[in-house]
């Protein structure tokens, strides 16, 4: 995996205010701007613009419905920083366990 496919995820997620939308649409299902509005407690065009911010790294997808936009999360979008987070833990382990053996080969 090339760690700048998690990038785009990263970047849209480290703002907290998109982390609680991202959430929010995670477990409550589908909702409209003005739902989010509500729930962020930012304005309607902040929330435009952070889920614009999300919509481009495909954390969520958006449907019209008359003169209402639809927004639903889209968890597998995740998969890139899995993917990262799970080769570091990978990384890390082996580390440790390399340190480990070390340190017993060590022990008088």
């Amino acid at each position: 995996m090339k760690p700048a496919n998690a990038n785009p995820v990263f970047r849209a997620l480290a703002d907290p205010t998109r982390r609680a939308i991202f959430e929010e649409l995670t477990r409550q299902g589908e909702q409209t701007v003005h739902a989010l509005t509500r729930y962020a407690g930012v304005s309607q065009p902040a929330v435009s613009k952070h889920l614009t911010v999300l919509k481009r790294a495909k954390l969520v997808r958006h449907r019209r419905a008359g003169r209402e936009t639809h927004y639903r999360a889209q968890p597998d979008a995740l998969a890139p920083m899995v993917d990262w987070l799970r080769d570091y833990g990978d990384f890390w382990r082996d580390r440790f366990d390399k340190l480990e053996a070390l340190l017993e080969r060590m022990e008088p």
